[in-house]
């Protein structure tokens, strides 16, 4: 099917004109000698967007397109299939209404599905074209209890119901964890043990910690072991900190999975952080800079030497930020070299240090040796300290371009941070291009949202210079659907200031002007806060007055 299939997408988007041609037909002509699918090397090299190349592949196929992702998918229409039947026939049913069944699929021959669905349930079927990712991911709505799930497989442990060739249940209850927590778009898994010997499992899920079960007290140290394993740490040790990674294979992806154990009062406490691919996709323009805040952010990494700094507190996506910037430079023109505490992506053609807990290698250490190995960029995961501060400075300031964060509150409170470091104020203001400050806002579920109108009273914890933006508009909020987990939030969004470096500024930190000052200038020669921008993604129905105020209100 590839070889049709890709033809009538490649003569569909020559029509259209969406891809510069040469490079259309050079994917083109690699998809045809790897007999593989030419989407797939459209979206992997972001030349295309899912949603678009859905919409033209559904085309070919003469068929709608829905994004199973973005859609409230009717749980009980879903039982019109059992999920053995669903899984073989890669086929959903999404929803339903008094006439019609609407059934989407990744394939294109569906007569036989169709025709049995119409003569059991007298309804019309409509037929959808969707990816196989989100198809699988929806599959897990099958289980959406996970209790239960957990329930019926520890009844199964106990009553030690495992065959000689059948995995032994704790591979199967971590395997479940995985699993779960990679279908509910988790960024961390918590283990955490409890007073009564019970332990408590919750996951992260766009910034916010939600409980998910109580395991009993006997399975939890056989979890733990199995990670350990998984994670090769050892396993008789249970009084010093421990670190690792894993690689787990779910729905035709690799998961990259940072074990951190360390010992509690109650025992071992287990964080996970789920790295997938899914997140490494993202661009500068996926990101929520505004058309004007990405304009100074390419115009800052288009010259050949100085510093972009990202601020933040932890967790802010100062790192996703200064990996899209990468993204944007990696060519085989250049060199680029980076020192991280850990190395959360590997980038092809990226030479990436990692600095290690015995102190052989620190950030200053590797900067140094880095400095020596003739790059042209360089990214440093975090300043922290005096040393690591000189280093960098000095290579922006010799011809490297340098990539680096700060734990800072704002743009322009990164300066005076330098400062304190012992950074003379001349070499920051002559070296540093620009600042990106930024927190992570939770986005309104597109499949629940409703709109609904502002209230004055809601207008008045905000700064009166904001309240224009929202005066008489609409707002929307997420009535909750089993999409976002009856949350009424899926996903999650950048705001930020793009702070530019222009002579009034330079003047102002050689003159070692406090962060009121400087803040007062860069608005004056105009960065938009983060405030307003959170506005103004709340007057786009991308979030909520609730969420701005929730993450950014002091």
């Amino acid at each position: 099917m590839n070889a049709a299939l890709n033809s009538g997408l490649y003569e569909r988007l020559q029509e259209m004109e969406l891809i510069e041609a040469h490079v259309l037909a050079e994917a083109f002509s690699q998809a045809e000698e790897s007999s593989s699918f030419l989407g797939a090397s459209l979206l992997q090299n972001e030349l295309i967007s899912e949603n678009t190349l859905g919409y033209i592949v559904g085309d070919v196929f003469h068929l709608p397109y829905v994004n199973l992702r973005e859609v409230s998918i009717d749980t009980k229409a879903m039982q019109r299939l059992p999920r053995a039947v669903a899984v073989a026939q890669q086929a959903l049913v999404f929803a339903e209404d008094e006439e019609t069944i609407k059934l989407a699929g990744s394939n294109v021959e569906y007569d036989e599905l169709v025709s049995f669905l119409e003569k059991k349930t007298g309804k019309t079927v409509k037929v959808f074209f969707t990816f196989s990712g989100p198809l699988q991911q929806s599959y897990t709505l099958y289980d959406e209890n996970i209790s239960e799930v957990f329930t019926d497989m520890l009844s199964v442990y106990a009553e030690k119901a495992t065959g000689e060739n059948s995995d032994p249940p704790v591979i199967k209850i971590v395997d479940l964890i995985f699993q779960h927590a990679y279908s509910k778009n988790a960024s961390d898994i918590h283990i955490e043990p409890k007073d009564d010997g019970t332990t408590l499992l919750r996951f992260r899920v766009d910034g916010i910690m939600h409980d998910v079960v109580e395991l009993p007290a006997f399975l939890t140290p056989l979890i733990v072991m199995r990670i350990k394993i998984m994670a090769l740490l050892r396993t008789d040790e249970h009084q010093e900190a421990q670190d690792g990674k894993i690689s787990y294979e779910v729905d035709a992806e690799t998961l990259d999975i940072r074990v951190s154990i360390v010992p509690v009062v109650n025992g071992e406490k287990v964080v996970l952080r789920l790295l997938s691919e899914r997140s490494r996709k993202f661009s500068l323009r996926d990101l929520g800079l505004s058309e004007a805040g990405l304009k100074k952010v390419q115009a800052a990494y288009k010259n050949p030497h100085g510093m972009i700094l990202a601020t933040g507190p932890t967790g802010s996506g100062k790192t996703t930020t200064l990996y899209s910037v990468l993204k944007e430079l990696n060519s085989r023109s250049v060199n680029i070299m980076t020192i991280e505490d850990p190395v959360e992506y590997e980038i092809e053609n990226v030479n990436q240090m990692q600095v290690t807990h015995t102190g052989d290698v620190t950030f200053a250490s590797g900067l140094r040796s880095i400095v020596r190995q003739d790059p042209n960029i360089i990214l440093v995961g975090e300043i922290r300290d005096e040393e690591t501060a000189d280093i960098a400075i000095n290579a922006a300031m010799t011809g490297h371009l340098v990539l680096s964060t700060l734990h800072t509150n704002d743009a322009v409170t990164a300066f005076p941070r330098l400062i304190d470091m012992g950074v003379e104020p001349y070499l920051v203001s002559s070296t540093v291009n620009v600042v990106i400050a930024q927190r992570l806002l939770r986005k309104i579920c597109t499949s629940c949202r409703v709109s609904r109108t502002v209230q004055t009273e809601e207008l008045k914890v905000l700064d009166p210079r904001y309240t224009p933006l929202l005066q008489g508009r609409t707002m929307y909020v997420g009535k909750g659907c089993p999409v976002c987990g009856h949350s009424g939030y899926r996903g999650r969004v950048g705001v930020f200031e793009v702070l530019v470096m222009n002579d009034d500024l330079r003047a102002a930190i050689a003159d070692k002007h406090d962060a009121s000052y400087l803040h007062t200038l860069a608005v004056k020669s105009g960065m938009k806060t983060m405030m307003q921008d959170g506005v103004e993604k709340v007057a786009q129905g991308i979030t909520s007055l609730e969420e701005v105020i929730r993450v950014l209100h002091d």
